[in-house]
């Protein structure tokens, strides 16, 4: 190989390991906040050029996704072991089997799980849809900031929650919510996986706060529902994707060589570091602050994006 040959192979192989790295930022900063990591991961790959076809990427996406949700049971490792160890009474000893926290992330579950098999059909058919993307966070972003600017501050609840000082939420703890509230949060949940770029947290979150739940507690129950449900979503892809010979269809490619398994690992590792590191700064965040930022976000970029989509299509 000439020195020029060499150099050009090593420029390419630092490009993609660079191109991994940035992906897994943008994959950790995007999954837990309620911008829609699947709409920023396809915007920055559009942007970029990559192959929203190829197999190898759509592999490459699930891997770096379970990176991310490796960080929640690592994170709440201290407030899952105190669940399960006061099951199933809870921590303030007003709970029971049925509406115990660790309960009604199941109900949650389940009614997301029964509602996104009725819409199997549905779900992914717009995934490399930009511009329907771009729509989504518009719209995702409105809904949010409405919702934060009704529900985000406590309200009198009766006569008594006056006399007693001032307002207060229906709900100002996942230990205090109602197994209505669990049901309505699953089936919101749904909304992100039929339309790509309403974003999971999003949903949930906004959910959560129009039932009366607090912004702490409507983040934290975000978090716990998350777990299984991304658990099970990335396990469902990867089981389509590995082993599509038995029935399944193929939705991703392994990698064929080190260079492929290197790239895989590194975008993985940043993913869960960042992501980590994004789930405790916005745990902090939410306690003082709420979530019009992240729609005013929402909506600036969904107006970019719908732009730059749109000048692609004339150009």
């Amino acid at each position: 190989m000439t020195y020029v040959r060499r150099k050009v192979y090593v420029c390419s192989l630092m490009n993609d390991y660079l191109l991994s790295a940035m992906l897994g930022i943008v994959e950790g900063l995007t999954e837990f906040l309620p911008v829609s990591s699947t709409a920023h991961l396809r915007i920055f790959q559009a942007l970029f050029g990559i192959d929203l076809g190829s197999g190898y990427w759509k592999m490459y996406s699930i891997v770096i996704q379970s990176g991310a949700i490796l960080c929640l049971p690592l994170y709440f490792r201290c407030r899952i072991a105190q669940l399960l160890r006061t099951f199933p009474q809870g921590s303030h000893g007003r709970n029971n089997i049925w509406n115990h926290p660790l309960t009604l992330t199941i109900y949650a579950f389940v009614c997301t799980m029964l509602l996104s098999l009725l819409s199997i059909k549905f779900i992914g058919k717009h995934l490399e849809n930009v511009l329907l993307m771009a729509y989504a966070l518009i719209i995702g972003g409105v809904v949010m900031w409405i919702v934060d600017a009704i529900y985000g501050v406590p309200r009198l609840l009766s006569a008594k929650s006056a006399d007693a000082g001032g307002a207060q939420y229906k709900t100002d703890s996942v230990d205090a919510m109602t197994i209505t509230q669990a049901i309505l949060i699953g089936c919101c949940q749904t909304l992100a996986a039929v339309f790509p770029g309403i974003s999971r947290s999003m949903s949930t979150i906004a959910a959560g706060q129009i039932a009366g739940m607090s912004r702490p507690a409507a983040l934290e129950f975000s978090f716990f529902l998350s777990i299984p449900t991304m658990i099970a979503a990335t396990g469902y892809d990867m089981f389509k994707s590995i082993c599509h010979n038995i029935g399944g269809s193929e939705i991703g490619v392994g990698p064929s060589n080190t260079h492929e398994w290197i790239v895989l690992a590194i975008g993985f590792v940043v993913s869960f570091i960042v992501a980590y590191a994004v789930v405790a700064w916005f745990m902090i965040w939410v306690r003082k602050r709420g979530f019009v930022p992240f729609a005013i976000y929402r909506i600036v970029l969904g107006i970019f994006v719908c732009w730059w989509a749109t000048h692609q299509v004339i150009s």
